[in-house]
């Protein structure tokens, strides 16, 4: 994340995306595939390191092996296979957009980190080394079982997450370069998705 200054002179808090040059690798109609979706592929990918059937894939768009491949439904856009999309083409300017990507993962967490829970209470009351414990977790006779989704202990994060909403606030074309207000989800470096 970085942060620039705003119209107003605010300091805004930011993350910096690469979001192209994208070839077009393939466009689906209903007619033949059952929908209609635009494929794009992003960052070039080495030769050995793609499948056979991915190299007969991108031969017959005529474009490089590409490491993401991603399907845009119900998108229109005025290129053809084999051509390139870069951000201006796609993004400007204040637009509001959702980014789709895996949270950071933060390994196997206590109810306390994860849910916020209190613990269980006061030390000096009769209590010893329990304070970040979850407390019961049964319920009466009458379900006599732990009920499904009770909030526990477990893994935390590397999830599929959606940021909706969020602004873009400056397009740098030459670098193929995204700013977007917010935070995204995911480590340094890892591949999101960003739909318009």
């Amino acid at each position: 994340m970085t942060s620039v200054y705003d119209d107003q002179g605010r300091n805004v808090a930011c993350t910096v995306i690469q979001a192209g040059p994208c070839a077009v690798t393939q466009i689906k109609r209903p007619e033949t595939d059952g929908y209609s979706a635009v494929q794009m592929g992003f960052e070039d990918a080495k030769e050995k390191n793609t499948t056979k059937a991915l190299k007969g894939h991108f031969a017959k768009a005529n474009v490089t092996p590409k490491k993401k491949l991603v399907e845009f439904r119900d998108c229109e856009i005025d290129k053809k296979v084999g051509e390139r999309v870069t951000v201006a083409d796609v993004f400007s300017d204040g637009d509001i957009v959702n980014v789709i990507g895996t949270s950071k993962g933060k390994g196997f967490q206590g109810v306390v980190r994860r849910h916020g829970f209190g613990g269980v209470g006061d030390q000096t009351h009769g209590q010893h080394n329990r304070n970040r414990a979850p407390g019961s977790i049964g319920a009466a006779s009458t379900p006599s079982k732990v009920i499904k989704g009770l909030k526990m202990a477990g893994q935390m994060g590397n999830r599929r997450v959606k940021m909706q909403n969020l602004t873009v606030l400056k397009v740098l074309p030459e670098k193929n370069l995204l700013l977007i207000k917010g935070a995204v989800p995911g480590h340094k470096g890892a591949y999101v998705i960003i739909e318009k």
